[in-house]
């Protein structure tokens, strides 16, 4: 059996942490080991307990959860996967976070069946969360380039296939299946996507993708 994934749950509301443990603690292959009331706080706790994932609410005292983000990425050798928890799907500062490095984010209004998928599909880093609003977000926050990314040249045409894929949410067994080829081929053009764009994960790659202008949100 698999260890569980390591969880650590970052938001100022007391309830907000309670109602996520209730929820993810009793899964089996789920385990909440630490709590954080403050970004700061945020940042030691993980650092000292190096879960799989951490979900970080964005507005928090001390610092708040994109600088957190920040300096956990920055920091730690092997650093969780970090899902921004929010209000509104729309707020600027969930886009920041993305940019910052954030995995993805969830909605605090989210259903628990949905929370625990979410947690446990970031920790496959299979996929993104929820693609169609990291476009929409896309095209109302991306700056836009003028110039096509250094990067863009040195994919191959399958790899900028596949980047567009990645942008709609497919996971690596639905690139596979789309473009008829193997589960360790889909993988293996997903992780030269990801070393030629810099990206540190999928999201960091199609974040990129929007921003300059590679992939233009419908």
């Amino acid at each position: 059996m698999n260890a569980p994934v390591r969880l650590v749950l970052a938001d100022d509301e007391r309830m907000v942490r309670t109602a996520l443990r209730v929820i993810l603690d009793a899964e089996p292959d789920l385990e909440v080991v630490g709590e954080a009331a403050t970004g700061a706080e945020a940042v030691s706790v993980v650092r000292g307990t190096r879960p799989d994932v951490a979900l970080m609410d964005v507005r928090m005292p001390d610092i708040d959860g994109i600088r957190a983000t920040e300096q956990i990425l920055a920091t730690m050798d092997a650093p969780p996967r970090i899902v921004v928890v929010t209000t509104f799907e729309n707020d600027s500062y969930v886009y920041d976070a993305l940019r910052a490095g954030a995995a993805g984010f969830l909605l605090k209004r989210a259903a628990a069946e949905d929370l625990v998928q979410a947690v446990r599909l970031v920790a496959r880093s299979d996929s993104l969360l929820f693609p169609s609003a990291v476009r929409t977000l896309a095209a109302e926050h991306a700056r836009r380039q003028p110039a096509a990314p250094p990067w863009a040249a040195r994919l191959t045409e399958r790899e900028a296939e596949v980047l567009r894929l990645m942008a709609t949410g497919l996971t690596n067994a639905e690139i596979a299946g789309r473009l008829r080829v193997g589960p360790a081929t889909a993988k293996s053009h997903v992780a030269a996507v990801l070393a030629k764009t810099g990206a540190r994960d999928r999201t960091q790659a199609v974040i990129a993708a929007y921003e300059s202008g590679f992939i233009t949100p419908r």
